[in-house]
Formats: structure tokens, sequence, C-alpha cells
């Protein structure tokens, strides 16, 4: 393939070949003896102290200043920048000065990464610095950097189109140091949720990603093929039903951190391949999963923003405060203006139509239930708010209400107008599981083709008994948006989803 390099890259590939014919080479196999971070250096060196006199540390060249027989350089690692003093005459104490005077003053380039043995002290305006004693050349960068530079607070040459930042995450995380943060607070939000789950006697799981029946949620499915078994198999649209086949077989609390897909439209808020967290607990129902989610969120937003109060956009949500828990027919009552209690499909179609929602001829009860919530509801829904009690119609996996035969035990959490978690007390009556797959499976012969299929082994597995169980799932993507800010998940996920470049 032929690359069409501009002049900058040309050189830098001259300067590569440059580099090996001095001898020196610039992907070297060996391993450097990193034993100090920048935060290191930043947070514990203490002149005073006279600590971090024998060094080694490794990292990108951000920038240089070349003074004649000495330089300074600003060196990146993971954990943050510290400038680099380097003199000629201590790097090259003979008399060859090739090193300094054709490698690091002609060839060396912003980008390359480099590797610096020395010690650390405080310049004459007080900034902790690197005084190096040897450098290494560990890799060549052959692409020039879009270096971002500030002045009198603007920003100049910013890395900043979504396009770019996107398909090129590796010089994102390179140039824009919060975006690293932002994954780094991605991490911290599952590791407190683990440990949250460990630490209350549940078993983290896995689950099959390749699945012969997409079960668990109302989604499309993408479908690929077995060769060897000459059958059709599906990306996981869901984890539950396999996860409450382990409640059957014994566990008391499951749960996994799951890659699941859905073959459907790309927005701001979804992307066809999502996490999701899902957990069963035995003997429990939606109540206390109520105050288990409330409690684990409070972790969340305390372990990562070191408070409960976090801004979301124009918002500012309170992890800390007590969830409002709002039944789904009194908020339709209350944001939309009419009772549809014990309305029919008919007359659900008549108010939608009343209430100028967009429907059509394919969407059944629930569909339309879902439809004027959405449009009337979702967006006052600002702080954390538990909306429960959700119409069978809507829940093919749930267990009836105890006192209302036509509701179920459910609940959803939306914060900022978005759903975050949806819970169940689940259904364990397998007369009951069934008769809501037959009604799915009428759905999908209506043209619903988000309706689910009929698993006929996981009612096989509730004939043989599953406790009282309340399962939960959260989606992760979005849990880290509104802990870290953003408005749009692609800026959460590492790659997300995009049209394929072309190359020719």
């Amino acid at each position: 393939m032929e690359l069409n390099l501009n002049e900058q890259e040309i050189n830098r590939r001259n300067a590569l070949v440059q580099m090996r014919n001095l001898g020196i080479e610039p992907y070297p196999a060996a391993m450097y003896p990193v034993n100090v971070t920048t935060e290191d250096i930043a947070k514990r060196f203490n002149p005073e102290e006279g600590n971090y006199q024998d060094i080694a540390i490794a990292g990108r060249i951000m920038s240089r200043r070349i003074m004649g027989a000495a330089a300074f350089i600003e060196l990146m690692d993971e954990k943050g920048r510290v400038q680099i003093y380097v003199k000629r005459d201590e790097i090259c104490p003979g008399e060859d000065k090739t090193l300094y005077n054709t490698v690091f003053k002609k060839l060396l380039d912003i980008g390359d990464i480099i590797g610096v043995k020395g010690f650390a002290f405080v310049t004459q305006t007080g900034q902790k610095s690197i005084h190096a004693k040897e450098l290494t050349v560990l890799c060549k960068s052959l692409k020039v950097l879009p270096i971002v530079k500030e002045k009198d607070g603007e920003v100049f040459d910013a890395f900043s189109d979504p396009e770019l930042r996107y398909r090129q995450r590796y010089v994102d995380l390179i140039v824009n140091p919060d975006v690293r943060e932002t994954f780094i607070k991605r991490s911290k939000i599952i590791s407190t949720m683990r440990r949250f789950f460990d630490q209350r006697g549940c078993l983290e799981v896995e689950t099959p990603v390749l699945q012969p029946i997409p079960g668990g949620a109302t989604a499309r499915p993408f479908i690929t093929h077995h060769n060897t078994l000459d059958m059709p198999l599906y990306l996981r649209i869901a984890n539950e039903l396999y996860l409450k086949r382990l409640i059957v077989g014994g566990y008391n609390g499951v749960y996994e951190f799951s890659k699941n897909f859905r073959n459907e439209g790309m927005d701001r808020t979804h992307n066809p391949e999502f996490t999701c967290m899902e957990i069963y607990v035995a003997y429990n129902d939606y109540n206390w999963m109520m105050d288990f989610v409330e409690q684990m969120l409070k972790e969340v937003s305390s372990a990562v923003n070191g408070t409960t109060v976090v801004k979301i956009g124009e918002h500012e949500v309170d992890f800390g405060a007590e969830y409002r828990r709002l039944p789904m027919l009194d908020a339709i009552k209350e944001y939309a203006g009419v009772d549809i209690t014990g309305m029919s499909e008919a007359e659900l179609r008549e108010t939608c139509k009343k209430l100028h929602i967009q429907i059509d001829e394919k969407m059944g009860e629930g569909k339309l239930i879902d439809a004027i919530f959405g449009e009337y509801c979702e967006k006052h829904l600002i702080q954390p708010t538990f909306i429960t009690d959700y119409p069978v119609s809507m829940s093919p996996l749930t267990k009836r209400h105890r006192s209302n035969p036509n509701l179920t035990e459910r609940f959803e959490l939306f914060v900022c107008g978005k759903e975050l978690a949806n819970a169940y007390s689940e259904l364990n009556d397998p007369i009951d599981q069934l008769e809501r797959f037959e009604d799915q499976l009428k759905l999908k012969d209506k043209g619903d083709d988000e309706a689910m299929y009929i698993d006929m082994d996981f009612v096989r597995a509730l004939e043989y008994g599953m406790p009282p169980t309340s399962g939960m799932g959260i989606g992760i993507d979005r849990l880290t948006m509104f802990m870290t800010g953003k408005t749009t998940i692609q800026d959460v996920l590492f790659f997300p989803q995009m049209r394929p470049e072309s190359y020719k």
C-alpha cells in the first residue's frame, strides 16, 4: 500500500534511518527499568530530604526548548508531566557529542518516547524537575501530534473534532488529559460496584455471549451463523435468563458485567455494543432492591467524585438524597394529565392520538403506554426517581404486583430524564412465564421485531423452582456519563462504533 506522507512525516522517517545508521535502535527490545512516575516527583519529592536521587522515568516528549548546550524537555507519562533538564556535557561526558548534537537536537521529535535516568531537583524558579544523566530512545514517533497550545486563556490547535477524537482515541488520550481522567473514573465506578457486591456475599460470574435464543430484553438482536453446528446464533441482548438459571441452581446472589449488543439505532445515548451490570439476589423483592441501589449509587458517587452531588449538564443531581418513588400510572396522571388505568389497547391508541404522540399499528399496549410516558414524563425526572409498578404488558419477566394483578413489581430508576436502572421482583411462576412469552410471540407475529422469543429451557428451569428473587440491571456507559458529566455515550467508550474509514 502506498503511503501518502506529508513533509514532516517524511522527515521523521529519514530521522529513523539516520538513528539506525548511528547505531541507535529506535525501537529497542530490552525493558526499561522505570522506578518513578511524574506523580511521585510532584507529590513526594522533598529537596530537604534529598530523595529521588537515583531515578529512571519514561514517557513521551510533549515539548522542548534547546538553548545551545542545554535544553528543557516536558515529559509526559501516565500520571502527568514533568520537566527534564538536559545538559550536553553530562549526557555526553566524553569527546563524542553525537548523542546530543545530532540525535537529541536534530533527530528526536515531539511525540517520541524516551527513557531518562537522573535525579530530582528544584529549579531557580521553584519548579520540581529531573536532571538527566542518561537518555535512551525507546520509540520513534512517525506521526506529528496535534499539540494543544494555550495563551492568555485561549486554546489553539485543540484536538477537539469528535470524528477525529473517536476514530483516533489513542491521539485523544495523549493530548487531552481530561479524557484519560474520564476512563479512570469509569474503571473506579466498576471496581466500587464490584466491592459493594462482593461485600454483600454476591458471586461474579460469566454467561454466554453467543446465544441460541436472544432473551432477557425486548430488543432487535445481531444474528450470526455457527458453521460447525450449521445454526444461527445471536449476540446477547441481555444476560438475565442465564443469571436466573444460576439462582435456580442454588446461588443466592450472582452478578455480571457484560457486553451486550442490540441491532438498533445509534445516537448520543445509544451504541450498538454497550456494557451492562445485572445482579440477582434470592429471597428479596423490588422494594429491597430500591434500598440496595440507593446505597450503591451513594458509594459510587462518593468514591468517584468525593461527593454525592454531581453536576450533570445544567443540573446538580444529589445521589445521596432519598430517591422519590412514583408509580408509573401516577406519573402519567401527574405529567400527562390523563388517567390510563384500565384502558384497553384501542383506548390507549386513541389517547396517544389526542396527546399528539406518533404511533404505528405494530405497537401493542405496553409500547403505547411507554410512548405516553416517554413523551410526557421522562423529561421531568431530574433528581433520582424510582418509577414503579409497571403494567403487566410492559414487563414479561416480572412478578405480578401483590395487590394489583394488572401491574408488576418493577421499577426503573430515572436521572436527568434518562433511564439508568431497571429492576424487578422476578417472575418465578413457570406457568405465568410461559403465558407471558406466548403474549410476546403474538406481538412478534404482529410485526414487533423487538418482542421476546420463547425460551423453553428457561421455563423448564423455573419448573424446577426459583426462590423469590430481586434482579436489577444498570447501564455502565450511562452511569459513567452521569458520574463524569459527559453528554454523549461516545465520550465514555474508548472505541465507539463508527463507519469504517476508506484508505484508498
